[in-house]
């Protein structure tokens, strides 16, 4: 369980490089909307250290056009929204979980509107929209831009709050348990306690200690772990990889989502083609121009998002192509471009593409993560002291399956809770926090392989596209789990002999995570919501009617 090997014993921790100890009565790790919206409330109560590896702004949150799914209209209900969040589960949701979300997401919903979001608003009421899955209108939007005016709330929120510090440039490295104390006398040995991280200072290029009795995680999701994602490069899955090596449980890995219509070569994060796109009339092709969708499912390029998806891939394995092609070609150009101007303009000026003249081609990406740490209904895992929210997280509330717009009701509902258990017993806020050793990387060497670091990533991201992605098979994911078992071996030891880094951090997390995915993948002998497999094609609900936990 015990988090990383201190590179000396810390009686011979005398290294002049010792970075500072920073304590806090909160710790904070991620800037997305769980993290900073629990970070705004835990400002009342106490002082709170939030770090972010790059820019405040930098999350998937900030990346999230659509919306908020809420029960705020007449004409919908609670019941309309959990019935809509269990269908998309495929029987794996849990339905205390989902109920909570669903019933305490309005509230939250304002909290927000009371810090200064600004929703779109038509006839003076919320302008609510739909998604695929939702038998209602009740997704809350900021137009298209709903995340980053979510964290643009927040974020002011968090600079108006004197008792909040911001840390960005700061790598979360390793949660700080028993495996880190000076003496273990002290401290019940019959559990897991979490009192901090070792964080990285990027620019000063020391790690720091960050010491705090209560601890969120709220890294968001794990998209780079695929080639192609429409997550930020952030993305990295740092706080499931933190927790599994402190010994937190993860669950429900196998279930990753993925977005049929990326702009192929799009860079990282990949560019989202918007669905509206087909729904407009765009034709999906092979590269040699066949139509397919007909095959799969009569709505064709109306299918529902995991449909189009499994389609694609099918092909692009079938064919050996590298994406197909999203084609308007056949529509108004004057119409195209009054409908998509943000599209058009973006291919356009940014990869010399006019997709009214040109095929858009086009491949499914890594979206979103179903599993994570497992939490209970108030964001605790079965680490003391350690708290998740957000993508990180596996509250229960997805199962097999993700609805559209829930993530960042997910986010908000269970930070919330998780802030309120942690302040329910304040003296939790005063307790000694025991003698923590500080990182000594003395004895280890400033490398200049990192083009290893590259190679090894690159290498991880096309074994997990290849054959962990959209369809999966006992072969592929066996190849998949031998080749991964000698890259992280292979990082591990470099690891321990150098310096630490940013990119060496990273690449040691995605490794890790692809492992986890492949490992929950292998036990699940079924096809069901997002995980499916050739050798196992029928949903099971006599053996497999459960979530896949990983102790």
């Amino acid at each position: 369980m015990g988090g990383s090997v201190l590179r000396r014993p810390p009686f011979f921790s005398h290294s002049p490089r010792f970075s500072m100890t920073h304590h806090f009565d909160f710790l904070v790790v991620g800037t997305g909307i769980a993290g900073l919206s629990y970070a705004v409330k835990a400002s009342q109560f106490g002082t709170v250290a939030v770090v972010t590896k790059k820019e405040k702004a930098e999350s998937n949150t900030n990346y999230a056009q659509g919306g908020v799914a809420a029960v705020m209209s007449k004409v919908d209900s609670f019941e309309m929204h959990v019935r809509d969040t269990l269908s998309t589960g495929v029987g794996l949701s849990h339905e205390d979980a989902v109920r909570i979300m669903v019933q305490e997401g309005p509230e939250r919903l304002r909290d927000l509107i009371a810090i200064g979001a600004k929703f779109t608003y038509k006839d003076g009421a919320l302008d609510l929209g739909r998604e695929g899955g939702h038998s209602t209108n009740r997704i809350v939007h900021a137009h298209d831009l709903t995340g980053h005016e979510i964290e643009r709330a927040l974020l002011a929120a968090v600079a108006a709050a004197p008792t909040i510090q911001m840390f960005e440039n700061h790598v979360a490295l390793e949660l700080i348990t028993e495996h880190h104390l000076v003496s273990r006398r002290s401290v019940d040995s019959s559990r897991v306690h979490c009192w901090g991280a070792y964080v990285l200072d990027s620019h000063a290029r020391l790690v720091e200690t960050f010491l705090a009795p209560v601890v969120l995680l709220a890294t968001g999701g794990l998209g780079q772990v695929y080639l192609h994602t429409t997550n930020p490069p952030i993305a990295t899955g740092d706080g499931v990889a933190m927790a599994y090596r402190a010994g937190a449980k993860i669950g429900n890995m196998e279930f990753i989502q993925f977005h049929p219509t990326t702009l192929f070569n799009s860079g990282s994060p990949s560019f989202l083609i918007s669905e509206a796109v087909r729904g407009f009339g765009a034709i999906l092709r092979t590269r040699n121009g066949e139509e397919f969708m007909h095959a799969y499912d009569p709505r064709k390029e109306l299918a529902p998002r995991d449909i189009v998806a499994y389609a694609i891939d099918t092909e692009l394995k079938r064919r050996g192509d590298e994406y197909v092609l999203l084609d308007l070609r056949h529509l108004s150009p004057d119409a195209v471009r009054e409908h998509f101007p943000y599209i058009y303009s973006t291919c356009l000026t940014k990869f010399k593409l006019d997709i009214t003249a040109e095929p858009i081609p086009v491949v499914p990406a890594a979206h979103y993560s179903c599993g994570g740490v497992v939490t209970d209904i108030d964001g605790r895992t079965n680490v003391d002291g350690l708290y998740a929210a957000g993508e990180v997280s596996m509250t229960g509330v997805h199962g097999a399956n993700r609805l559209a717009s829930n993530s960042l009701l997910e986010a908000l509902v269970f930070s919330d809770r998780a802030l309120r258990t942690s302040i329910a017993g304040r003296e939790t806020l005063t307790a000694e926090v025991p003698e923590v050793a500080p990182w000594d990387d003395s004895g280890t060497l400033n490398s200049e392989e990192w083009i290893l670091i590259a190679h090894n990533r690159r290498e991880i991201q096309e074994i997990m596209w290849d054959y962990v992605g959209i369809v999966r098979s006992d072969l592929r994911l066996g190849r998949a789990l031998r080749r991964l078992e000698l890259i992280q071996k292979e990082v591990e030891d470099f690891y321990k002999r150098t310096k630490v880094t940013e990119g060496l951090i990273e690449l040691r997390n995605i490794g890790l995570c692809a492992m986890l995915v492949i490992k929950c993948a292998m036990q699940r002998k079924e096809s069901r919501g997002l995980h499916v497999t050739t050798d196992y094609r029928n949903r099971n609900d006599a053996e497999f009617l459960h979530d896949t936990i990983l102790p």
